[in-house]
């Protein structure tokens, strides 16, 4: 499995939709002058800017490099020769999750340091009213990592049963939509303005929220901006989440993909 994590690594700094993607990085080194056209918050501003740009790049890479690998490697006949060793196609799908998924680790680390020295210099020039608190900065662009490894996930169970690329990337993009919208529906559907709603609905609301990925459980960008404490049970409580719907999502992919005919 490690060869084939290190293969994917390998892979994704030649893939031309990669090199594409970082493309959108290059406007980090421009947020110090884009804050600066705030009068007020320029600190918090530059923070937001940041952590928005990171989460965007890494849900980009999370879409499609997650939807195209394995079709890819399929279009190109790679599964066939791979699948030929002794290797089962569980090893090999795990691989090839791990391999994107640390490559999106990677990527969160550099952007996070990256985006760290934007938000020094900006902190230097204009000092903000409460002090930058660093550790929920930091912890942000790893969960937003973790965010967007769940939704890597989600990816490759869509890519084990389509035969091209589209139903991978429309169908991860709408679970994201969906499941980072899920708990504002959920909260709604529970108030009291949501009792106009029939039960049936309610009903259906709360089960597709406990079915599908619950997003922004993973969204700790106001705790980065404005400095709000962040609860250890909570961040806990998210981690075990992550790994135990990742390991469900992946175990049903690993079941299809294991009787899936490849032609």
């Amino acid at each position: 499995m490690f060869d084939i994590v290190r293969i994917t690594v390998k892979g994704i700094f030649r893939d031309r939709v990669f090199h594409g993607i970082l493309m959108a990085a290059l406007l980090l080194p421009l947020i110090p002058s884009i804050s600066q056209l705030s009068m007020r918050q320029v600190t918090e501003l530059s923070v937001t800017l940041s952590l928005s740009l990171i989460s965007f790049i890494l849900l980009l890479l999370a879409v499609f490099l997650g939807g195209t690998s394995l079709w890819k490697d399929m279009e190109r006949r790679y599964t066939f020769s791979v699948l030929s060793l002794p290797i089962t196609r569980t090893t090999y799908l795990l691989g090839r999750f791990f391999g994107v998924a640390l490559f999106l680790l990677i990527t969160a680390a550099v952007l996070g340091f990256v985006a760290s020295v934007v938000v020094t210099i900006v902190a230097g020039n204009f000092p903000p009213d409460r002090p930058v608190v660093w550790n929920n900065i930091y912890l942000c662009v790893l969960f937003d990592a973790f965010k967007y490894i769940l939704l890597l996930a989600v990816a490759v169970l869509f890519s084990t049963v389509s035969t091209s690329f589209f139903l991978p990337i429309f169908g991860t993009i709408s679970a994201f939509l969906v499941g980072s919208a899920s708990q504002q529906v959920y909260d709604y559907v529970h108030s009291s303005s949501g009792q106009v709603l029939s039960p049936l609905v309610r009903q259906a609301a709360t089960a597709l929220y406990y079915v599908l990925p619950n997003f922004s459980a993973f969204d700790l960008k106001v705790n980065a901006i404005y400095g709000v404490p962040l609860s250890t049970g909570g961040i806990v409580l998210t981690v075990c989440y992550l790994v135990v719907y990742a390991a469900v999502l992946l175990s049903v992919a690993a079941i299809i993909f294991s009787k899936r005919e490849m032609k």
